[in-house]
């Protein structure tokens, strides 16, 4: 299946590269481009890609604020940020307003593809040290009104449900929650695709963040 990709960067010459680098990838198919945030919305819905690379700094309009507004959107786009910088709060930011994956732009091609096939698929795409950088802001971040509230939400699954939810919260895959939870891929995939509708999630990557804020010591509800 081709992925229909839009690029989204405010430096005419970053879209020119990753537009050329991508042309080159098989199943891959560049759309179009955008460049500034206070475009992305027009595109989305004229062009209808699979997945759209987003920067976050640019002169209009942001990325999280692009992100935020694709996710109101209906049937959005999976969103993989594509940026220069790492900064935890930003990343965090990006994430919870619905993207799904984050790279740096020193990310090579092969990797970029590789993140926007993940991404398509339904997979996160964040790279370890990230995933745990963000993982302990999101527990940092929590007080006793947000933890709560996070706890609240959870206390809806299932406990099939909720042991999915806290493998998300690790940041493991799909294959690696099939593994300790002794089930399928397709049967994780559906369980997680249950715990964005029940939690009103964008994305997994929102649903490990909901997992680390509730802040479960032993596991348990």
């Amino acid at each position: 299946m081709t992925i229909r990709v839009l690029i989204v960067d405010d430096d005419a010459l970053v879209r020119s590269g990753l537009t050329f680098m991508l042309r080159a990838a098989p199943g891959i198919e560049v759309q179009g481009e955008a460049a500034d945030g206070d475009e992305v919305v027009a595109a989305v819905a004229s062009l209808r890609p699979d997945v759209v690379l987003m920067d976050l700094r640019m002169c209009r309009v942001g990325g999280i604020a692009a992100t935020r507004a694709l996710h109101a959107m209906p049937q959005p786009p999976k969103v993989l940020v594509l940026t220069t910088f790492d900064a935890d709060e930003e990343v965090f930011a990006a994430l919870a307003a619905g993207a799904a994956g984050f790279l740096l732009k020193d990310t090579p091609p092969a990797d970029i593809v590789h993140a926007i096939e993940r991404v398509a698929n339904g997979d996160p795409m964040l790279s370890p040290s990230v995933t745990r950088r963000l993982m302990d802001l999101a527990g940092a971040r929590a007080g006793t009104s947000a933890r709560d509230a996070a706890r609240a939400r959870l206390s809806a699954l299932t406990e099939r449900e909720f042991e999915v939810a806290l493998a998300l919260g690790k940041g493991l895959s799909n294959a690696e929650v099939a593994h300790i939870a002794y089930m399928s891929t397709a049967t994780v995939k559906a369980y997680v695709s249950r715990l964005l509708d029940k939690l009103q999630a964008a994305n997994r990557v929102q649903v490990a963040l909901l997992v680390q804020q509730a802040d479960f010591p032993d596991a348990e509800r």
